[in-house]
């Protein structure tokens, strides 16, 4: 009886210490400015657990710290989805779509060969 309490007691110690503090991941978010930077990065930084969400304009591709205890990679999706960016994962609904700045309404071909040009 021992052993079993031992055993399970070891299990859970290492299941509580396996979320890492400071997880590294990025992941695609459809924008096409600086307002979309501004926009993606403080509703990133926003959510709980988010220590760092650095998103480049012309990759696309937002960089970020966070801690597993607090949140995980779909909270932070559905965060930037509710300010009108599409992740791979989540898309924004049209009303969060629709909020944004005219310039922002990257699923426009037209505001988006704007600015490629």
């Amino acid at each position: 009886m021992k052993r079993i309490i031992i055993i399970l007691m070891l299990l859970v110690a290492t299941a509580t210490f396996a979320q890492n503090k400071n997880a590294k991941a990025s992941m695609e978010v459809d924008g096409v400015c600086l307002m979309c930077k501004e926009r993606i990065e403080k509703a990133a930084i926003r959510t709980k657990g988010v220590k760092s969400a650095i998103w480049n304009v012309k990759t696309h591709e937002l960089k970020l710290i966070f801690d597993e205890r607090k949140t995980n990679l779909e909270t932070i999706s559905k965060k930037i989805a509710s300010v009108g960016h599409d992740t791979k994962t989540i898309k924004a609904t049209e009303e969060a779509y629709n909020s944004v700045h005219p310039c922002c309404k990257y699923r426009d071909k037209e505001v988006v060969d704007d600015h490629e040009n």
